[in-house]
């Protein structure tokens, strides 16, 4: 896949957004809507990111066609991991807005594979966004 067909025509493209100019070599699957990479920062082995072709921000402003192939490309990048890594579990993640701690202004799904061990106490997993509010269980 060629870095510039990675945006529909009808979206403009931030200078400098990273989706926006991706590689063809990082694309490990894609469809007509969608790309899947490994994320350049990952938090564990096998950390991979579905990210639409379209430049679009939020979940929210997503397409039906768009939502799909998310949808479709994250059970292919689960195999894919599981596969190569062997995880014990995942977290699906997706921070919207940049309240939410979004840093990159164009819509990715996090898959981060996940394996026992790996943090002391993963319960609440998610939760731990807002960490004083995660612990709900005492």
């Amino acid at each position: 896949m060629r870095a510039t067909a990675m945006l529909s025509s009808h979206s403009p493209m931030p200078a400098t957004c990273p989706f926006c100019t991706l590689p063809a070599e990082r694309v490990l699957h894609a469809d007509a809507n969608a790309v899947v990479i490994r994320d350049g920062f990952p938090v564990s082995p096998g950390h991979t990111l579905l990210i639409p072709r379209r430049h679009v921000a939020s979940f929210f402003d997503l397409s039906a066609a768009e939502r799909a192939s998310l949808m479709t490309l994250l059970d292919w990048a689960k195999a894919e991991i599981e596969r190569e890594h062997w995880p014990d579990g995942f977290n699906i993640g997706i921070n919207d807005g940049p309240a939410a701690g979004q840093t990159v202004s164009h819509l990715h799904v996090h898959l981060i594979p996940r394996y026992l061990g790996d943090a002391a106490a993963p319960r609440g997993g998610v939760r731990w966004v807002i960490p004083t509010r995660a612990k709900y269980w005492d």
